[in-house]
């Protein structure tokens, strides 16, 4: 559950789609495919991999109608564990199977869903949320089809768990009692807790044109990802203390993706590409994270969210092997997503801060290749089958202007006010092709 635009998903899943402002379905040409469009990955030739990492830093400013301000942040200036992606895909005719060369498969470790929120527990707000994280990780087993040279069919297995090397190893969320269910007003409240559910995404990418060379000009591509719940279990602490083992189920949406992309420019020296994603989110699904104790209390968190829209533009302009830096593909990327709030003002929780948004992306990518030098100093490509055939590095900037928003009428009335907020990312990512 990280600060985000559409409460817990994170969505720049690939440094390359960061930098277009996460619309690369339709172009899904490196192994983040994987996350994006499984289908795509039959366009990943080989072996390749990605390892990206975002730096996620931010605030939420909060004006009181009670009186009374405070901030929050996200854990820190920077959000720890940042969310990270690491993606492999094998071409199965690159592993000696000629016969099978129709087939990639690959797999996928991302952070797809998550926060990381921390408020002053003297804040105006502290009996509804102090500080809030869920570093959930997830599982992307995948295969791509190509059936015919334009069609091709991905599936992924959509598994989402806890690790302990990645924050508490936890959901967690903190707060002061407000007297209710017999703790003592002003004592601190701590709900824990860590499960494994698992959906699924089904994908196809068709390219109804392409130029002389083969390579598309035209690509649609249709995403659908399943709902997912995720049992949690775990412990009620309260001062440190445990009071009674605690389950609840997180619901993950399902989500529902249309993209086109259309490439202008795509000569064996320069490619333009411009794309529009659409998704349908289906936050509907959010009804309540009530938690259920064992002995027999409930404690109520109404949600009753609502389904939105999001809507990404993205744009990517690359040279290739131009005579100014050989043996290199250089790329120039921007975009823009807006996002809609799906969450009401009765049950509007800090812990998971819901705002609409405008983001702004810009980002760059390098890839080194032939008789390339990577970082003027190690060759790109070797005869070694231990060696590169091909190294890269993609650089994005996102920033997340958040509308003002004003909530009145919640069910917990420290809750009303104004709220500002503000994220920035700063994505990194490598990649090797062998």
């Amino acid at each position: 559950m990280r600060v985000e635009a559409q409460a817990l998903r994170f969505q720049p899943q690939g440094v390359s789609a960061a930098g277009q402002g996460n619309a690369f379905a339709a172009q899904a040409d490196d192994p983040s495919a994987i996350h994006y469009n499984p289908a795509g990955l039959t366009q990943v030739g080989g072996i390749q991999g990605v390892l990206g990492i975002n730096a996620v830093g931010g605030s939420v400013k909060f004006n009181s109608s009670m009186g009374g301000d405070t901030q929050g942040d996200l854990g820190g200036s920077i959000s720890f564990p940042p969310p990270s992606h690491f993606y492999l895909s094998a071409n199965l005719g690159a592993l000696g199977a000629p016969w099978l060369s129709a087939l990639t498969i690959g797999i996928g470790l991302t952070s797809p869903f998550g926060l990381n929120t921390r408020y002053p527990i003297d804040g105006p707000f502290r009996t509804a949320a102090t500080s809030a994280q869920l570093p959930l990780l997830a599982i992307k087993p995948t295969i791509a089809y190509k059936i015919t040279e334009d069609l091709s069919l991905g599936v992924s297995a959509d598994i989402y768990t806890f690790a302990s090397f990645l924050g508490e190893g936890h959901a967690e969320q903190k707060q002061m009692s407000d007297g209710a269910l017999g703790i003592p007003a002003g004592a601190s409240i701590e709900l824990s807790g860590s499960g494994t559910g698992a959906g699924a995404t089904v994908s196809l990418l068709y390219s109804p044109l392409r130029n002389e060379e083969g390579k598309p000009i035209t690509s649609i591509g249709l995403i659908y990802r399943t709902q997912a719940v995720v049992p949690l279990s775990g412990s009620l602490l309260v001062n440190g203390a445990k009071v009674a083992d605690a389950t609840t189920n997180l619901v993950l949406p399902q989500i529902f993706t249309g993209a086109v992309a259309v490439w202008p420019v795509r000569t064996g020296q320069r490619e333009w590409k411009v794309e529009v994603n659409v998704d349908y989110v289906g936050w509907g699904s959010m009804k309540n994270l009530d938690v259920h104790l064992a002995n027999g209390a409930t404690i109520p968190q109404p949600r009753q969210w609502k389904s939105v829209p999001v809507v990404a533009v993205g744009t990517e302009y690359k040279w290739l092997n131009p005579g100014w830096l050989p043996n290199w593909d250089v790329a120039v990327r921007s975009g823009y997503t807006r996002t809609e709030d799906p969450v009401p003002d009765a049950t509007f929780n800090p812990a998971a801060i819901s705002l609409s948004s405008h983001t702004m992306s810009v980002g760059v990518g390098f890839l080194c290749k032939g008789q390339g030098k990577f970082l003027g100093l190690l060759p790109c490509s070797g005869e070694s089958a231990l060696w590169p055939k091909g190294m890269g590095v993609d650089l994005a900037y996102q920033e997340w202007f958040y509308d003002p928003r004003t909530v009145a009428g919640n069910l917990n009335p420290t809750v009303n006010g104004t709220y500002h907020a503000f994220v920035h990312v700063g994505a990194f990512s490598f990649r090797y092709l062998f």
